[in-house]
């Protein structure tokens, strides 16, 4: 049983390590893309999003599905899409081009996203289990790490292409791993109905919000929430439904913890995004020596999240978890501040500060949630985890093309822009440290796992 621990560790961890290497590595790639399509910030924010929104609106089905048909399956087809979707990305002729393979990616992510953690929850006994959890995000944060970095290097050395390229052999490389070394399947749903009507509602709710918050669109927000409410209260009477509700309304832990994840996640993601514009365009570094400055956040999240698991399985998550969240948003109100003339030592200061304050919050998450359900939602609960990260992930985003187009507008980030692309950045990290400010609560209202 120990030997399918290891793989099944292994294997996740390679996994978990792919997607977030190949997000922060795009976003330092952004301004050579933009510069060879001729793309504004809001069609480099698409190129970022498109991704996470496919993940986002396919991981809750998808969390379903693993639990009902096994969810190494759905493990294994995942790893070959998205090595797909990389291989397409590569070869794009266009941004337009370019965001369709990104969903495709994001089809394939979405089926890691939704099985990685299912499959390790499912192995490992509860009192390793944080410890392992830890060791998945530390792998998540490995790849926060080396993506600016490699990807600054490759994306200065060979061009923005060979990112995607890189990902193939990897995505190959778990993929033969998996159908090798990891045997046996998770299936404890076996035999129940998939909610067809429920995975369509979720999606167009998904598509129709973000889509508003992004294009500024109101009537889409609008529709959006009509359709929330109709997929609560669709979700809430069927007997197999593809996201349990009552997860959310009987289990305090469950929807706190879910709803912390999706407050730290939406007031945290875009940074890499907007501090890659910033040092490209404001402080006019190269790809390379944004990558390096980058680098400073997710190395400390990697050192930190195994740690931060550990001591969660000793004490209670909650606490572990509120003062990671406290230290995040205590870094994001130093970035506030931020002109063209603030020093490169503060910006790598406060990236290590944000860095230590994520590892402390992530790893303690995730195991309240998990630990918090029976065994037969692990599969969704996993999906779940997956779908707070990405839909703060997608709010984050969201919210930045939101301040760029009200406070810039569709233009490229030339020159005589800059002074509203800071104001811009001002903007956005004043709304991400009270999001993070209110995520606190949320983390300390959880009550106690043990």
């Amino acid at each position: 049983m120990r030997d399918v621990r290891l793989t099944v560790l292994i294997v996740a961890a390679i996994a978990s390590f792919l997607t977030p290497f190949m997000g922060s590595a795009t976003n330092i790639a952004l301004p050579p893309i933009g510069k060879e399509f001729k793309a504004d910030a809001i069609i480099l924010g698409w190129v970022a999003t498109s991704y996470l929104l496919a993940a986002g609106i396919f991981s809750v089905p998808f969390g379903r599905i693993a639990d009902m048909k096994g969810r190494k399956r759905i493990f294994v087809a995942g790893l070959f899409i998205y090595s797909l979707g990389s291989f397409l990305s590569a070869i794009s002729p266009s941004a337009g081009f370019l965001i369709a393979f990104r969903v495709v990616q994001g089809i394939g992510g979405a089926m890691i996203f939704a099985t990685g953690i299912a499959i390790i929850t499912s192995v490992f006994p509860p009192a390793e289990r944080g410890k392992a959890i830890g060791i998945n995000v530390g792998a998540v944060y490995v790849g926060l790490s080396l993506g600016p970095f490699i990807g600054g290097y490759l994306t200065q050395n060979f061009g923005w292409r060979s990112l995607f390229f890189v990902n193939v052999p990897i995505g190959i490389l778990a993929l033969l791993l998996t159908l090798w070394k990891l045997k046996g399947e998770w299936a404890e749903a076996r035999g129940e109905k998939f909610d067809f009507i429920g995975s369509i509602i979720y999606s167009l709710t998904l598509l129709t919000v973000i889509y508003g918050l992004t294009e500024s669109a109101i009537h889409f927000l609008f529709a959006g929430l009509i359709l929330l409410l109709a997929f609560v209260l669709y979700e809430s009477k069927i007997k197999h439904p593809v996201l349990e509700i009552r997860l959310f309304k009987e289990n305090l832990t469950f929807s706190l913890s879910s709803l912390a994840a999706l407050l730290n996640y939406a007031a945290t993601f875009a940074v890499g995004f907007i501090l890659s514009l910033y040092l490209q365009y404001i402080k006019n570094l190269n790809p390379q020596q944004a990558g390096i400055i980058l680098i400073a956040q997710p190395v400390l999240m990697a050192i930190f999240a195994p740690f931060a698991g550990w001591l969660s399985d000793r004490i209670e998550p909650r606490i572990v978890a509120s003062a990671g969240m406290a230290v995040t948003a205590l870094s994001l109100f130093v970035f506030i501040g931020i002109d063209s003339t603030t020093t490169m030592n503060l910006i790598i200061a406060n990236l290590m500060l944000l860095g230590f304050g994520l590892g402390l919050f992530s790893s303690p998450n995730t195991n309240a949630i998990m630990g918090s359900v029976e065994r037969k939602f692990f599969g969704i609960a996993s999906a779940t985890v997956a779908t707070m990260r990405l839909i703060g992930q997608i709010l984050s985003m969201a919210l930045v093309m939101l301040v760029f187009s009200i406070v810039m507008g569709r233009v490229e980030i030339t020159p005589e822009y800059h002074p509203l692309f800071i104001e811009s950045v001002k903007l956005a990290f004043t709304i991400f440290a009270a999001i993070c400010f209110v995520g606190i609560f949320a983390s300390l209202g959880r009550g106690r796992l043990r």
